[in-house]
């Protein structure tokens, strides 16, 4: 079932993370190889429908009738991409891979279908790999000359409003550029198995309300407690950029009210997560 906000939910009220299958509803994400080779590379795949045949008619979503994303599973390598589809359905982009075992997620909306579906599936790229460990829990990330913080919490199982504020130089950002239909697309990740979470930005470019930064304010939905990998999208100087974050979930009302008879520790765990 789904809450208010469109989510996926358990049977226990659990906003469930979507990428977790390589089928859903019928719809399955098939690799014409799932062992690929290091650097650049093109590769190619498709989605069948509940007939088994490839499926040629998408709903743009965000301007893009697919949207990409391609993850190491140590949460390394972020790429966002938007695949290019022939009239027979097969579906092709170019990737930067370095060795290791990857994910990637199909964002999309076939036409016909209810909603938007994201399947996942895993690939391994050949060579030495050099895992790298989990980035510590920051509010700020550094990307070329811009710093971009965090502010707001991951909640488990409630909607939290997410605000990222980019800078340049030090000085603030008011003239961001659309991109994907808004001023910033941010992807989440749930460390330990990668589910993507779907976020939603707040407000659109041209709609006389959202200004161009330097504030881009998103909702998010943690599908349960743990460490979430972020990924924001900005484009600035006609070139996007992506900062990267490792969150901790907040607990919310409901957990603290259930808590309360018998205080756990964890109390404190979330206030050291604002220094």
């Amino acid at each position: 079932m789904k809450n208010d906000s469109g989510h996926d939910m358990s049977s226990h009220g659990e906003a469930r993370p979507g990428g977790l299958s390589v089928s859903e509803s019928g719809y399955t994400l098939e690799f014409d190889s799932t062992i690929l080779s290091t650097g650049v590379q093109t590769i190619t795949f498709r989605v069948t429908g509940p007939d088994g045949q490839p499926v040629t008619e998408f709903t743009p979503e965000h301007e893009k009738t697919m949207h990409m994303i391609a993850v190491r599973r140590d949460t390394a390598g972020f790429q966002h991409v938007h695949p290019v589809m022939d009239e027979q359905g097969t579906w092709s982009v170019e990737l930067t891979l370095e060795p290791g075992s990857w994910r990637f997620f199909a964002d999309i909306h076939p036409t016909g279908h209810s909603g938007t579906l994201t399947l996942g599936i895993d690939a391994s790229v050949a060579g030495p790999y050099d895992p790298q460990p989990l980035p510590e829990d920051t509010r700020t990330a550094h990307v070329d000359k811009y710093t971009v913080t965090l502010g707001g919490e991951l909640v488990p199982g409630e909607a939290s409003s997410l605000t990222l504020t980019v800078s340049q130089d030090g000085r603030p950002v008011t003239d961001l550029q659309p991109y994907l239909a808004a001023y910033g697309h941010l992807v989440a990740l749930r460390v330990g198995d990668l589910g993507y979470l779907h976020v939603h930005p707040e407000g659109a470019p041209g709609d006389g309300i959202t200004e161009a930064g330097p504030e881009i304010t998103f909702m998010a939905v943690a599908p349960s407690g743990g460490t979430y990998r972020l990924y924001l999208d900005f484009q600035h100087n006609d070139v996007v950029r992506t900062a990267e974050f490792t969150v901790l979930t907040t607990p919310g009302a409901a957990s603290d009210t259930a808590s309360s008879a018998a205080p756990a520790p964890q109390s404190h765990h979330g206030q050291h997560k604002h220094h």
